[in-house]
Formats: structure tokens, C-alpha cells, sequence
């Protein structure tokens, strides 16, 4: 294992971490069997071969299993963290001590060490680009355009990376193809309704430690993330408000049990304030 580590290059905080991110990455995958089959058939065909890939994800217990897909598909992958408020240390040590891929990820890294990073993913001339606010696609676009030749294409998760790629293709930059998976239904789905709307709630219960059952709770918005949030409320028992500018969304708003309001302001005790008013 130490030989092997030494030709592994990587950037994390600590190898001795690895075998409880291993057992937390190992729990994680119960709840993804769908993943789980993609690395049984990548591990048999091997779609990957000779294929270099840089992925720019958040370093958790769920991506980790992509990483893992990918290195079980033959790709020669390396994984640098979007996010340094996301990354878990003990999962990125163990995807190099474990499963031999190459990690740059530093849970609260700064943004001299998360450019360093950008800069290292693309040193792998990188064929696939995955990415999460394409921060990887665009320093390659503007400071390495000669390793543009050597890109297939890539994939964009966010709704912020896609609003930058269509920038860039509306200026005529962007002359590779790219996947836009933010726009899936599944991850609208997963990621935004039932993932943001639970983890929203949690944030705020481990912050506030407060009982939400009774308590009246604002969403701002009825999108995908808002029905997700006001869904995960009223399940809590609080009392839901929604204000939303979308007719059609805040009569669904009603419609799924919320109460709707809009904007207006006036003035209370000689204080000028934003309040709601009642729409339904």
C-alpha cells in the first residue's frame, strides 16, 4: 500500500483518515443501487480505457462512488473538490489510500489553494471535464485553449455552471460539447426537491436547535428547492407561507396546502418595513 501511495498524487489532509471514510463511503452505498450496478458493468467493459478524466465535484460520501464508478470504468481520474465547506477529509483519503485515485481536497481550503487545484486538474489534460459551476471548463477556455483539442466534452451540475456555459457559447468560446445535466428531471428531483428541501431543514434544526411544529415558516419561491423546503415543513408541522411572483406556481403553492402571500410596504410606528399581504 505504501509503494502504491507513493506513485498516487494527492492533496488531502490526512492518509490516517482513510479507514473511516472507507466504512462511511461503504454505508452511503446502501442507499445507491443504482450506482452500484454502473461500477459492476464499468468494472466488465471498461468504457473508460485510455481515457483521462478531471472531475471538479463536492468530496463526499455520495461522489466518492462516482469516482469510484469511474476509476472501475479504466478512466485515469483525478478529483479536486468544488466546494471546501462540503469536502469530508476522511472520505477524500480514502479514495487515494483505497481505491488509488488521485485527490486534491482540502475540507476549508482557500481560494489560492482551490485555483492551484483548477490549475492541476487541467495538468492532467483531461479528455471528460465533470463539472460544478464550470470554474474548470472556463480557466481552460481562458488561459489553456491549446488543450482544447484534446477534450471530448463535459457535463455541467449546476444551474450556475449553465448559465456560464451559455455565456460562453452565446460568445462563441465554447466549441466542444457539454452535457447539461442540471436540467435532468432526476436531478431536479433528487438533488433539488427531495435532497435541498430535507438538508435545508437540517441546516437550520442544527443551527437553532428550535422545534419547528407551530412555528410559521417563510419560502421564498415555489421552485424545485421551495416545493422540496415547504414539503419538509408542513411534514414538521410548521405553518407554511410561500410568496411567489409566478401565478401558476403560487396557485400550486395553494393547491399543495401552503399559504400564499406578495409583497407590499407601508409603515408601522414610523418604521418603513417589506410585510406580506394575504393572497388567497
Amino acid at each position: 500500500m505504501v509503494a502504491t501511495l507513493v506513485q498516487i498524487k494527492h492533496e488531502v489532509k490526512d492518509l490516517s483518515l482513510a479507514p473511516l471514510g472507507k466504512q462511511r463511503i461503504e454505508w452511503a452505498g446502501r442507499e445507491m443501487p443504482v450506482l452500484r450496478q454502473i461500477q459492476e458493468r464499468f468494472a466488465k467493459e471498461k468504457p473508460f480505457a485510455g481515457i483521462r478524466i478531471s472531475a471538479c465535484c463536492h468530496v463526499t460520501t455520495e461522489t466518492a462512488h462516482l469516482a469510484i464508478a469511474l476509476k472501475m470504468g479504466g478512466a485515469d481520474a483525478v478529483l479536486i473538490a468544488s466546494n471546501p465547506l462540503s469536502t469530508q477529509d476522511d472520505v477524500a483519503a480514502c479514495l487515494v489510500a483505497d481505491y488509488g485515485i488521485s485527490v486534491y481536497a482540502l475540507r476549508g481550503e482557500d481560494a489560492a489553494t482551490y485555483e492551484r487545484h483548477v490549475n492541476t486538474a487541467l495538468d492532467h489534460r483531461p479528455n471528460i471535464i465533470i463539472d460544478d459551476g464550470s470554474d474548470v471548463v472556463a480557466a481552460l477556455i481562458q488561459h489553456r485553449p491549446n488543450q482544447i483539442s484534446d477534450l471530448i466534452g463535459t457535463t455541467e451540475e449546476t444551474t450556475t455552471g449553465i448559465v456560464r456555459l451559455r455565456a460562453m457559447l452565446k460568445d462563441g468560446v465554447l466549441t466542444f460539447p457539454a452535457m447539461n445535466v442540471n436540467d435532468a428531471d432526476t436531478k431536479h428531483f433528487f438533488d433539488n426537491r427531495y435532497g435541498t428541501g430535507q438538508s435545508t431543514l437540517d441546516g437550520i434544526i442544527r443551527a437553532t436547535n428550535i422545534l419547528l411544529a407551530g412555528k410559521n415558516i417563510v419560502v421564498a419561491g415555489y421552485g424545485w428547492c421551495g416545493k422540496g423546503t415547504a414539503q419538509r415543513a408542513r411534514g414538521m408541522g410548521a405553518n407554511v407561507i410561500v410568496t411567489e411572483i409566478d401565478p401558476i406556481r403560487a396557485i400550486e403553492a395553494v393547491m399543495d396546502g401552503c399559504r400564499t402571500f406578495r409583497h407590499h410596504e407601508r409603515r408601522r410606528n414610523g418604521l418603513q418595513f417589506r410585510s406580506l399581504r394575504h393572497r388567497n
